[in-house]
């Protein structure tokens, strides 16, 4: 047996496989990327974009559950990018201080 059928059992055959195999690629990154982004603007779109992405493949193998996680997190990333985006998305002042707090302990 050849290693890749051992590593991969089901190779991409066409070009719309090729294509959703590197989107989800994508998505997984920038999924894992969006943790590490500090604004939180940013963050949500990321987030937003990679599930999106595995979206696309969880619709593509026909994955239930994992469609609706990743549905799932692009409607609360979306939700919180434009309660950020139109202003509605507050931090009240004694959270803002705990966490400039936290951030200046030394360990």
């Amino acid at each position: 047996m050849f290693l890749l059928e051992n590593i991969l059992p089901i190779l991409p055959t066409d070009r719309l496989e090729y294509a959703v195999f590197a989107v989800s690629i994508v998505g997984v990154f920038m999924i894992v990327y969006s943790q590490f982004v500090e604004a939180e603007n940013r963050r949500d779109l990321v987030r937003m974009i990679g599930s999106l992405s595995l979206f696309v493949y969880a619709m593509y193998i026909q994955n239930l559950l994992f469609s609706i996680a990743m549905g799932g997190i692009f409607i609360a990333a979306t939700i919180e990018f434009f309660e950020i985006y139109l202003g509605y998305h507050k931090h009240k002042k004694s959270d803002v201080e705990k966490y400039e707090r936290m951030g200046k302990m030394k360990y």
